[in-house]
């Protein structure tokens, strides 16, 4: 069943977020404020499928969840920019490695029941090491894990993204 939306607004607006209050209803059931997110610009990851290496992971603390974990090297797009170039920028950014070619991998919303955010995720198989990230506040370290550690860590309920 389709919600039917009345109007929504917004408290403020910024750069990064855009909060809003939708006025919807529930076919046959309420109709009430929803609270949506709103974000300016889509964001956009790279997996690494390194057979020799393994997967590119940074190791970093999300203040807002608490949490430590494995995340891939990922960021908004910029004004002007393409998905593809985000992600190569941000990988570059973030690492210091240098992704080899990009292939669109899948499109989705990772959390589409409170925000319209479209993340692209992208794959590559190799990358040049070129130096030190230019922006180190974005994890404690970065490293490459054995695509069975990263699976492992999966199976065991240890998610490499600091779920359990």
């Amino acid at each position: 069943m389709e919600w039917i939306q009345h109007g929504e607004r917004s408290p403020y607006d910024s750069d990064w977020v855009s909060p809003r209050l939708v006025d919807v209803e529930v076919p046959g059931g309420p109709r009430f404020d929803h609270h949506v997110t709103r974000l300016p610009r889509p964001a956009a990851g790279v997996v690494f499928a390194d057979v020799e290496r393994g997967v590119l992971l940074l190791w970093r603390h999300r203040f807002i969840t608490g949490t430590w974990g494995w995340e891939v090297p990922a960021g908004g797009v910029d004004v002007g920019e393409g998905p593809a170039q985000a992600a190569a920028r941000k990988v570059l950014e973030e690492t210091g490695w240098a992704p080899g070619p990009l292939r669109f991998l899948h499109c989705y919303h990772p959390t589409d029941g409170l925000s319209d955010q479209r993340f692209e995720l992208f794959v590559v198989d190799g990358a040049t090491h070129v130096g030190e990230p230019s922006d180190p506040g974005e994890s404690e370290r970065v490293e490459w894990l054995p695509a069975a550690r990263v699976r492992q860590l999966v199976r065991s309920g240890a998610s490499p993204t600091g779920c359990r």
